[in-house]
């Protein structure tokens, strides 16, 4: 009687047991593949992030030194008493030292010493920037009264500076990493980095001419800048 009250009741029957493993393996597998899908995205997400972040450092980088190098000033900012060499730029295959003025954010006005040095870090070489007031500047500051370097750019594998001026018959010398006389300014000076392998932006040789006049360069080559079109 009950059979043919609720016919439909009769013939009705559960999942088995078989059909519910496959079931949830089958959304197990679903939720991997989208597990996935959302992982690989979120890495590419973060790939070009990063890429872009070290692009914009590398150009930042760039356009810092370019103004600072070419704002340098020939004001002395050390003096050598055993010959009377005062020190306007230091220049070897890993660090410069020179002055120059600061942008105004950064600065609390007049000219700065700065320092430029490639120095080993934990991955690789680090390109430090040092700046102290050239007002009462002492190198031989250390511990709290030193100034903190600032790192422009890191994961270097290789790299130097390299420094040009002209010959006493007025014609550009070629590049050296070593600059001779501290008394005076080059009048080109190049940054040359090889990046690590892994990184995928490369650093362009920066080649920077000096922004100075005549006065800045050694007596004897004055005749020839003035008459190649240089001020007195």
């Amino acid at each position: 009687m009950n059979a043919q009250r609720f016919p439909r009741a009769a013939h009705a029957r559960g999942f088995t047991l078989l059909e519910v493993l496959l079931a949830v393996i089958l959304l197990a597998l679903l939720m991997a593949g989208a597990y996935s899908g959302i992982h690989a995205a979120a890495n590419a997400m973060r790939a070009g992030e990063a890429a872009i972040d070290r692009t914009d450092r590398l150009r930042t980088a760039q356009e810092f030194l370019r103004r600072q190098l070419e704002n340098l000033l020939p004001l002395a900012y050390a003096r050598d008493d055993s010959n009377g060499t005062n020190y306007v730029f230091e220049g070897a295959a890993q660090r410069m030292r020179f002055v120059a003025s600061m942008p105004g954010y950064l600065s609390r006005g007049g000219p700065y010493v700065q320092t430029l040095e490639l120095v080993r870090g934990n991955d690789g070489l680090q390109l430090q920037f040092t700046d102290a007031m050239l007002n009462g500047y002492d190198e031989k500051k250390s511990g709290d009264d030193a100034a903190e370097p600032v790192v422009l750019l890191d994961r270097i594998a290789s790299g130097r500076f390299e420094y040009r001026t002209l010959d006493d018959q007025g014609q550009l010398t070629d590049w050296s990493s070593d600059w001779p006389d501290p008394g005076v300014t080059p009048l080109m000076v190049r940054i040359d980095l090889t990046m690590q392998t892994g990184v995928q932006i490369p650093w362009p040789t920066l080649d920077v001419p000096m922004m100075l006049n005549a006065g800045a360069m050694r007596p004897a080559l004055r005749p020839t800048l003035i008459r190649a079109g240089g001020k007195p």
